[in-house]
């Protein structure tokens, strides 16, 4: 089953100022399919957006928290729901 789904996951660790989000952002579109963003957020995590089939934000999640990241991942925590239908790309802000 591959309904769209909306994931919002939080990335802690050391996240920020070493290219994280270009590469959240490219392996989103390595997956295809998936639109949302990924932001810094102020108190040094990452907030990933990202709606599409279940399965490609799964795919996402799981590089997220064991794939080839830079930097170094503490721990990422995820909440699930329906997509809003508001993004057109995969955006880095």
């Amino acid at each position: 089953m591959n309904e769209e789904v909306r994931m919002i996951a939080w990335v802690r660790g050391r996240v920020q100022g070493v290219g994280f989000r270009w590469f959240t952002r490219a392996k989103a579109l390595e997956i295809g399919g998936l639109v949302g963003f990924a932001l810094n957020l102020d108190d040094g995590r990452v907030q990933v957006v990202a709606e599409g089939t279940r399965s490609g934000c799964e795919g996402l999640l799981d590089w997220l928290r064991h794939g080839d990241t830079p930097g170094r991942v503490d721990g990422v925590t995820e909440i699930w729901g329906t997509p809003r239908g508001i993004y057109e790309t995969f955006a880095i802000r």
